[in-house]
C-alpha cells in the first residue's frame, strides 16, 4: 500500500476518534456514575488524541521535499512559526489552560457553568486557535508532502470542527453566541472596522 494512503487512512481514523470522542453525549455515557474518569475525561482524550496524532506522522516519515524557503526567508517563516505558536498559547489561556488539557483542578460541577470568551484574540476572530493552527502548518520553510497532507487535511479538519463548535455554541450560549456571530468573524480576521 502507498505511504500516501497510509498517512490518509491514518490521518481520517485519527479524525474519526477525535471528533467521537469530543461528542458531549458520548462522554457523558463513558464518564457515567464514575466521578474519575468524568473529572479526567478531557486528560484521557488529549492523551489518546496525542498517541493517534503521532502514530499518524510515523507514516510517511522519510516524504519528499516538494520545496524549501532559502536563506533568511526561512528564518522569518520559522520566526512567524514561533509567534503563532505564542498566540496559540495566549488564546488557550484565555479559555483556561489546565481546562483545555483536561488537568483542571475544578470539580465538575464548576466546569458546567462556562463562561463566554469575547475578549483578546476572541473579539477578532471566533475561533483563533483553528486559525493560527493553520498559519502555523502554512509557515513551515520546508514542504514535504507529509507536511503538505498534513497541511491541508488538518485545516478541513479544523473548517469542519469550527461549523460543529458554532451549533454547540449557539445551544450553549443562546442569544449571547448569535450576537457575538453578527459581530465577530468566523476565522478571517477583519483587520479593519467598517
Amino acid at each position: 500500500m502507498s505511504d500516501v494512503i497510509i498517512f490518509l487512512f491514518r490521518f481520517l481514523l485519527f479524525a474519526s476518534i477525535h471528533s467521537t470522542l469530543a461528542i458531549p453525549s458520548l462522554k457523558n455515557r463513558c464518564s457515567g456514575q464514575n466521578s474519575h474518569l468524568r473529572r479526567f475525561y478531557r486528560l484521557y482524550y488529549n492523551l489518546v488524541s496525542v498517541v493517534l496524532f503521532g502514530w499518524v506522522m510515523a507514516a510517511l516519515r522519510n516524504s519528499a521535499v516538494i520545496y524549501f524557503v532559502p536563506g533568511v526567508w526561512s528564518l522569518v517563516l520559522y520566526s512567524m512559526q514561533m509567534i503563532f505558536l505564542i498566540i496559540l498559547v495566549v488564546c488557550a489561556s484565555q479559555t483556561g489552560v489546565a481546562a483545555f488539557i483536561g488537568i483542571s483542578v475544578e470539580t465538575p460541577d464548576a466546569l458546567k457553568t462556562p463562561k463566554l470568551v469575547t475578549d483578546g484574540w476572541y473579539r477578532l476572530v471566533r475561533h483563533p486557535l483553528y486559525l493560527f493552527s493553520m498559519l502555523f502548518l502554512l509557515s513551515n520553510p520546508v514542504i514535504s508532502v507529509r507536511w503538505l497532507l498534513l497541511t491541508l487535511l488538518s485545516s478541513v479538519y479544523f473548517l469542519v470542527g469550527a461549523v460543529v463548535e458554532e451549533r454547540r455554541l449557539l445551544q450553549e450560549f443562546g442569544d449571547d453566541y448569535s450576537a457575538y456571530q453578527l459581530s465577530v468573524p468566523f476565522i478571517i480576521p477583519r483587520l479593519f472596522s467598517r
